[in-house]
């Protein structure tokens, strides 16, 4: 059964993914590209925490909780903490550091999920690609560095004082130095073709170094480390929106290198589900995971169009209930989880990465209704029987945290006594003019069926549009690349 998990990568690869259990990881982690990603860091709003539950632009600062982690990384010991300790003493407390810190416990975790036999492709940019590879030795060992791939793909734009930047790297890894892979080929060029008769023939050319031999089914080069694959056009059928969605192409070329049918890939950060979807046209099992609730609604959208209804019998969604029942089900078996799931919902992120640290906060949400003003909604998530307490305890917090809203989401009703003592909180009144109610109650039927927290600003709340991916062709042959010459 394919897995899609809802939920920060970490902790789900250290709750839920087994020891040795994946093939193939992919990763494209977001770096300071100035577009909108769903990434696991909060807002630039001052107080974090390890998780955040809506997409925001993908800018990383150093702070307490990138500090946590780098501590927790070099009190590990190891060739990790000696290049995290040498990060900080080159790049100082910085956004690149930040970076690094968060992504260092990750690929720790997903060097463990892999097989020996596993490998991994991280997908970045000239910006950070040197530090990665500084760490991914770190995790992997040097000696199992395989290639530094370059996607390169044709953009025009101005550039004044460079060269136009029109590549991406993908650093590939093996866990061990016996590890899978298959031999891809490129098209030769017509003018190669002629040169040698169209004959299938072992040749040498020492200023290419190419070769063609006659021990395999097809014929053509060996796939070199520059790959040039189009990016998607806006008008692209495959292009569904997500601003860091990759095309198909690369994502199957990835998979076909480095797995066989049946092996299991992963994707931590998986965002609109292409690589789930390469893996699934591929015949091969997938495990995909994200943080964020518009990102599951639109995997599962895009695996309903591409392979049709009998897609949903193949996997599961670990961590997000689509109806009330499926709440309940979720908040007896595990009621952290039910916990994040409803503070999703709202686009509120968890108050602490630990369970039993809360000190009453189950999740926050921060707004801004006038300039360099931050306001704060404290949320409490109840799963269990209702009481006038939670209400009143929740004000309680709400004052200490000096917070202008409490939100109380719960799966029962709440009782007559607690609507009373809700209302006795009074308003806040915003700098508009508009007044919201201070204490809020909602309930997990309510969240279903749509209905949200009222505060401001408004039009900052914007329900999803997906467009429809086009149906699954395996059999369709991509333009990987042009053909060697």
């Amino acid at each position: 059964m394919n897995s899609l998990y809802y939920g920060d990568n970490l902790d789900v690869l250290r709750r839920y993914i087994k020891d040795e259990s994946v093939d193939l990881v992919y990763l494209d982690p977001p770096f300071n590209s100035n577009q909108d990603y769903n990434v696991l860091f909060a807002e630039r709003d001052g107080t974090r925490s390890q998780a955040q539950i809506k997409a925001f632009a993908d800018t990383w600062k150093w702070d307490h909780v990138s500090a946590e982690s780098y501590q927790e990384v070099v009190e590990a010991g190891g060739a990790v903490s000696q290049a995290m300790q040498a990060f900080r003493k080159f790049l100082g407390e910085n956004d690149m550091l930040a970076y690094l810190s968060m992504m260092a416990p990750r690929l720790i975790e997903m060097r463990r999920v892999m097989k020996p036999s596993g490998s991994i492709y991280l997908h970045c940019d000239p910006t950070a690609s040197h530090y990665l590879k500084i760490l991914m030795d770190a995790v992997f060992k040097p000696q199992n560095f395989q290639n530094e791939v370059i996607w390169w793909y044709r953009k025009w734009s101005k550039s004044t004082n460079h060269f136009l930047r029109n590549h991406d790297v993908l650093l590939f890894y093996s866990k061990e130095p016996q590890h899978t892979f298959n031999i891809l080929r490129v098209p030769l060029s017509p003018s190669t073709l002629r040169r040698f008769g169209g004959k299938r023939q072992d040749f040498a050319d020492e200023e290419r170094t190419r070769k063609i031999t006659t021990d395999e089914d097809s014929e053509g080069g060996f796939r070199p480390d520059v790959w040039s694959i189009n990016l998607l056009p806006a008008a692209a059928a495959e292009k569904l929106g997500y601003p860091t969605q990759k095309p198909l192409a690369l994502l199957e070329l990835v998979i076909q290198a480095s797995s066989k049918p049946g092996d299991i890939v992963l994707d931590p950060f998986c965002g609109c589900g292409t690589t789930l979807t390469a893996a699934q046209n591929l015949d091969r099992k997938w495990i995909g995971i994200d943080i964020t609730h518009l990102a599951i609604t639109l995997i599962r959208h895009r695996l309903y169009d591409t392979f049709g209804p009998q897609i949903k019998k193949t996997y599961e969604i670990i961590g997000e209930p689509v109806s009330v029942p499926d709440a309940e089900n979720l908040a007896r078996e595990n009621p952290y989880q039910f916990q994040w799931w409803a503070l999703g919902l709202v686009g509120a992120r968890p108050a602490e990465g630990k369970k039993g640290a809360d000190k009453g906060v189950d999740g926050r949400i921060y707004f801004h209704d006038e300039p360099k003003s931050t306001r704060q909604i404290i949320l409490s998530v109840k799963a269990g029987a209702m009481h006038a307490n939670y209400v009143r305890d929740l004000r309680g917090v709400l004052e200490r945290e000096k917070a202008e809203i409490g939100v109380l989401i719960s799966m029962e009703a709440p009782t007559q006594k607690m609507r009373a003592e809700a209302a006795s909180a009074d308003f806040y009144q915003a700098p508009s003019g508009k007044r919201y109610p201070r204490m809020q109650l909602i309930t997990v039927s309510d969240l279903l069926s749509g209905k949200g927290i009222d505060y401001p600003p408004e039009d900052a709340r914007k329900d999803a549009t997906f467009k429809q991916a086009p149906r699954s062709n395996p059999s369709k042959t991509r333009n990987f690349e042009l053909p060697l010459d």
